[in-house]
């Protein structure tokens, strides 16, 4: 079902061709999940070709629903998302504490206004999917994060949030939670292989190869933050970034009230693209030369104004051999839109559950 929800619907022939089975097989799986409410018949369409049209085969959105809760230093994101991708419903609440006691107190009451607010079932939730800043120290849920996020640190983050909701809970770093977001519903749309980069209050990322994220022995693949030697460049993150703009008189309060008013003109903009250019061009070429992927993808809580102007400022090292350069991966911006990690932690629970398959 992944390929049928990444594009939009599928003919049959189209999901013989992108899975290899067999007419026959994908005929009874298509059937199957038809019966169960999972997929839906579409219009007819034609195929350019004498005879009848093909019947489009698409995702049934009302057949299941997630939740994906992003936990930032400052914020949490919680958002809705039905079983074709579409966001339900999305509310950002700035948190003046991160800890265990506020984040479930407002978090059980946005999830009651969600589901009272669109008459869903709390039945029909498969789950929810958590993105939280930090290192894996285990493969599975217990992390590292920053200090204002001391009250998640080397705990069972999935087992809290189940207790806490009452249903199944999955855990990843921020940077691999929105490369999995993209990869069902951005950039792997058109992209098997790419490398997200996630840029926050830190820099990290997340790899998806073959449509899907490689997590590494202990679930810390991707964090690219790390190639840049210590104390050699300014991290290119949104902190330096605030810290640039406030040295040149723009008044923000932190982060987050950064990006409700940013406007990529203020003072101190271009000076952190200049500080930002050549992190920046060291993280991608690594990235291309390690993983020689199709596409780099900013994204993030990168405002897209930042990004248009930054991408055309990092270069991919190259030896620049005779007349025919190597091939480079494209660097794009995220195509994920309101949140991508809270999107890609919601996506989370659907994949596991759903989305692992071929078809």
């Amino acid at each position: 079902m992944g390929y049928v929800l990444r594009q939009h619907g599928a003919t049959q022939p189209e999901i013989v061709k992108a899975s290899g089975l067999s007419q026959q097989t994908v005929s009874r799986l298509v059937n199957d999940l038809v019966l169960r409410g999972a997929l839906r018949l579409g219009d007819r369409r034609s195929n350019g070709r004498r005879g009848q049209p093909r019947m489009e085969i698409e995702v049934a959105p009302d057949h299941a629903y997630s939740l994906g809760v992003a936990l930032m230093t400052d914020a949490m994101s919680v958002l809705l998302m039905d079983f074709s991708g579409n966001v339900v419903a999305y509310d950002y609440l700035e948190m003046p504490v991160m800890n265990r006691k506020a984040v479930f107190e407002r978090l059980g009451d946005v999830t009651s206004r969600f589901l009272a607010t669109h008459a869903i079932s709390k039945d029909s939730v498969a789950g929810v999917g958590i993105g939280i800043s930090g290192y894996c120290l285990d493969g599975k849920s217990r992390y590292n994060p920053p200090r204002a996020l001391d009250d998640w640190a080397m705990v069972q983050i999935d087992s809290l949030f189940s207790q806490a909701l009452g249903m199944p809970a999955w855990v990843e770093n921020d940077g691999n939670a929105a490369a999995i977001g993209e990869s069902f519903l951005g950039a792997g749309r058109v992209f098997q292989n790419f490398v997200y980069v996630f840029i926050a209050a830190g820099i990290g990322g997340g790899v998806i190869t073959n449509h899907k994220l490689s997590r590494g022995v202990n679930g810390n693949g991707g964090e690219i933050g790390l190639v840049l030697p210590r104390n050699m460049f300014q991290e290119p993150n949104l902190e330096t970034l605030l810290q640039s703009v406030r040295r040149h008189g723009v008044e923000v309060g932190g982060i987050s009230a950064m990006l409700s008013e940013f406007n990529v003109d203020w003072p101190g903009v271009d000076e952190w693209i200049e500080r930002a250019r050549d992190p920046l061009s060291l993280i991608a070429s690594s990235i291309a030369a390690l993983l020689d992927p199709e596409a780099i993808v900013l994204g993030g809580r990168l405002p897209n104004a930042l990004a248009q102007k930054i991408i055309p400022a990092i270069e991919l090292y190259d030896d620049a051999r005779r007349s025919e350069p190597r091939p480079l991966p494209k660097i794009m911006i995220s195509e994920t839109q309101v949140d991508a990690c809270a999107i890609g932690a919601a996506m989370m629970p659907l994949e596991q559950q759903f989305f692992s398959t071929m078809l």
